[in-house]
């Protein structure tokens, strides 16, 4: 009997890992849920936009320790807004140098985010140097809670999963219950007919991919928490990033949520019986098999052509 109660702490203990994982891959995949799945751009760079979000969360905690050291329990909050203002403003200035020159052309944006990443990567090497840093947390992020005798759960997992909660709940009620989500929703449906009606596509879209990158900025500071971040640390999401989104179905977020789940926790789980390369690996043979059998996705949804 207590061989199978250890057991079950391990599991419990897994599957709350998973969801610490899910957490971050879901902020990620949020993101990239809008500049994939309602604008068509293949963001190879949306990872470096996690790294910036991350360095500006250690910039802060740098700034605050040196010059105002009694506000470093307070800190984080300001280094989450500044992290997504950041990176939605640098977002913002990508669509319109680039970006925008470029929709309709997934091969061409494939390429051209591929080096803005490159571009990003060699400017945070040189601005903060090779070696991955951390932020100094303030001291009610560590620690742990212990609801069961056994089972201990880190405070700063509970704080990132509050952060997507909070932040998922949003995007949704914005993409549902606001004049901007109507208008992504209709020029995703009918791009032409929504700029007959009036409705700015143009502004639409750089709202949006500022909005996306923005959101990986958040990511990037609940991150930090979490492990410690170098220039490439963004480029280690992507590919998981993509699957996560390309899974749940590229223009659903409800299916995005649903997908960040089950690839977390089918990972975080199988690294329990094997290796951590052998849980990716099964983890990516359960997607492919799933995306063979439903090619759109778990929650595909229908587009006017």
């Amino acid at each position: 009997m207590e061989s199978f109660s250890d057991l079950g702490a391990i599991l419990l203990m897994q599957g709350f890992n998973g969801l610490s994982v899910f957490s971050v891959l879901l902020l990620m995949a949020l993101g990239l849920a809008l500049i994939f799945g309602q604008m068509g751009v293949i963001n190879m760079a949306h990872g470096e936009f996690l790294a910036v979000g991350a360095y500006t969360t250690y910039l802060f905690s740098e700034l605050t320790q040196q010059y105002a050291p009694g506000l470093m329990p307070y800190y984080f909050f300001f280094a989450i807004v500044a992290a997504f203002v950041v990176t939605f403003a640098l977002g913002w200035l990508a669509e319109w140098l680039m970006i925008r020159h470029l929709y309709r052309r997934p091969l061409d944006t494939l390429l051209a985010t591929w080096g803005l990443s490159l571009v990003i990567q060699q400017a945070l090497r040189s601005i903060f140097g090779p070696r991955e840093v951390s932020p100094t947390l303030p001291d009610w992020l560590m620690g742990s809670v212990q609801p069961l005798e056994g089972v201990d759960i880190p405070i700063n997992g509970l704080f990132v999963m509050s952060i997507t909660l909070v932040l998922t709940c949003g995007l949704l009620l914005a993409m549902f219950r606001s004049t901007w989500g109507l208008h992504v929703r209709a020029t995703v449906q009918n791009r032409t007919m929504s700029g007959a009606v009036g409705i700015d596509t143009k502004r639409v879209d750089r709202l949006t991919f500022a909005l996306g990158c923005g959101i990986a900025g958040i990511a990037g500071a609940a991150f930090t928490t979490i492990g410690s971040t170098g220039p490439t640390s963004g480029s280690l999401y992507i590919v998981d990033t993509f699957l996560t989104v390309v899974f749940g179905g590229a223009a659903s977020l409800l299916g995005t949520i649903a997908s960040a789940f089950v690839i977390a926790q089918t990972q975080s789980v199988s690294e329990f019986f094997m290796t951590g390369s052998m849980a990716k690996v099964l983890t990516l043979s359960a997607v492919v098999v799933i995306l063979m059998l439903r090619p759109r996705g778990l929650f595909s949804i229908k587009v006017r052509k």
